[in-house]
């Protein structure tokens, strides 16, 4: 109900119900007050009064033998109705085979002149009509008269008919206003849908980004403005983050360098010294993956091109060898005999795999392997550790965030960056365990497609150090 395209039908179907109804209720309050048959007896009177004949002295004569004219009904039912033409002396100059029995005995005829009157005729009440005019200077008066009995006959033929016809007419409306309504609210709240759809697109990755006011109505054009308004400051205040941190992280560079060489060439203490190194060795560490979440969150800082991926991944396995050997792991990929190609920033995708694989070794147990696996639409990372609890898995990519079970003492920045990078590039990241260890999915598609056999052909590369 908070729809206001179903608000805006509902008020045309209730308003079309209710003009309806009042249409229904007036006629059944007129039938059953008579004042349908009055109005339609003085009707008639004013319309015989437009078809009178006059002789040259100017008296009434008759009617213009119109095939329109119902002066036959007087003539047929002459026990039901009739008509007579008065002058002003109320004597009578014109009337209907009925003849003057059919009136009421009045010594003055025109008691009715000024409207509608009632009588008893042969026990049957009849309603009466008067429609004075003037003509030569002469008034003249039409009277009309007809039986309830016969009005009642009309009125049961007619009204069915009235009925159908209210019904038809309804229906019609009803469709006519309904289909109107609902072509008019589609294409007007169309825009309303768009400015919805950019309005969801809209992340920290894509800030700049506003909402267009083309063929927007004129009474959401100013909340447009607004919101749009609304995202410049926004915007405004988040490059002023990202600057902040990216030159904090790059000032702080430069003195922890220089720290390290002082530790190193201060003589004379070596006690301690090992363990300010691997102090300043952190803080350096987290430094470097500050200054490297402040580039990945921000788009502009990449560049889209076609990458083949097999060779950024063994990029990444040879820089981590060194790693990799001192804890005694290897490094086992499988890729497709063909070219797999992303369109991806190399350097974004080379540390996103180095922050992986970097993962892996850290919680990999001595002498196992970490498989890497490529597919067409699709890249995933495994060791054989102890793995993370179901409840877990939600933390894995959350800032600052360390897991046990590893050899160092990280920022736990990694997989945050990570996942900056794949959602800056619409990709998917996810995490699952894997019974044991733990494996990441790093998706180009909603659904990657499984490899078929005979398609493709597995290339084995194992880089391990030796016992």
């Amino acid at each position: 109900m908070n729809s206001l395209r179903l608000k805006v039908l509902l008020a045309f179907v209730t308003g079309t119900v209710l003009s309806i109804a009042l249409m229904v209720i007036a006629a059944i309050l007129m039938l059953q007050s008579n004042t349908l048959a009055r109005l339609d007896l003085a009707d008639l009177a004013q319309d015989m009064v437009g078809k009178l004949t006059f002789d040259d002295q100017g008296r009434p004569t008759g009617f213009d033998p119109d095939r329109r004219n119902l002066v036959w009904v007087f003539d047929s039912l002459r026990r039901e109705t009739a008509y007579r033409v008065l002058d002003a002396a109320g004597h009578v100059v014109l009337q209907s085979n009925a003849g003057e029995p059919f009136w009421p005995a009045s010594a003055d005829p025109l008691h009715s002149t000024r409207g509608g009157f009632e009588f008893e005729n042969a026990g049957v009440t009849t309603y009466g009509a008067t429609a004075p005019f003037a003509r030569d200077g002469n008034t003249w008066y039409l009277q009309v008269a007809a039986s309830t009995r016969l009005m009642y006959l009309f009125h049961r033929v007619a009204l069915p008919l009235v009925g159908v016809g209210i019904t038809v007419f309804s229906l019609v409306l009803l469709v006519a206003f309904g289909l109107c309504a609902y072509i008019t609210l589609r294409y007007t709240l169309k825009p309303l849908q768009d400015l919805s759809a950019s309005a969801a697109a809209i992340s920290p990755r894509s800030v700049h980004a506003r909402l267009s006011t083309d063929a927007v109505p004129q009474e959401i054009a100013p909340l447009v403005d607004s919101f749009n308004r609304v995202l410049e400051r926004l915007e405004h205040g988040y490059r002023v983050q990202q600057e902040f941190l990216a030159t904090s992280a790059h000032e702080l560079k430069t003195p922890l360098a220089l720290i390290r060489a002082q530790i190193e060439l201060r003589p004379g203490a070596e006690d301690g010294r090992d363990a300010l190194l691997g102090d300043v060795a952190y803080m350096s560490r987290q430094v470097q993956q500050l200054l490297l979440l402040a580039e990945a969150s921000e788009v502009r800082n990449y560049h889209p091109a076609s990458i083949r991926v097999q060779e950024v991944v063994h990029e990444a396995v040879f820089f981590l060898q060194r790693m990799a050997e001192a804890g005694n792991v290897h490094f086992t990929v499988y890729a497709p005999s063909v070219d797999v190609r992303w369109e991806a920033d190399r350097g974004a995708l080379f540390t996103l795999l180095k922050n992986l694989l970097e993962n892996a070794v850290q919680h990999a147990p001595d002498g196992t392997d970490i498989r890497v696996e490529i597919r067409h639409n699709e890249l995933s990372v495994r060791d054989l550790g102890p793995g993370v609890e179901a409840e877990q898995l939600p933390h894995l990519f959350t800032r600052f965030w360390r897991g046990a079970h590893r050899r160092d003492t990280g920022a736990g920045l990694g997989l945050s960056i990570c996942q900056e990078i794949a959602q800056a590039h619409g990709w998917q990241l996810t995490a699952e365990r894997a019974e044991p260890g733990l494996r990441f999915r790093l998706s180009t598609a909603p659904a990657a497609p499984a490899a078929q056999p005979g398609n493709t052909s597995v290339s084995t590369s194992r880089l391990a150090c030796s016992a």
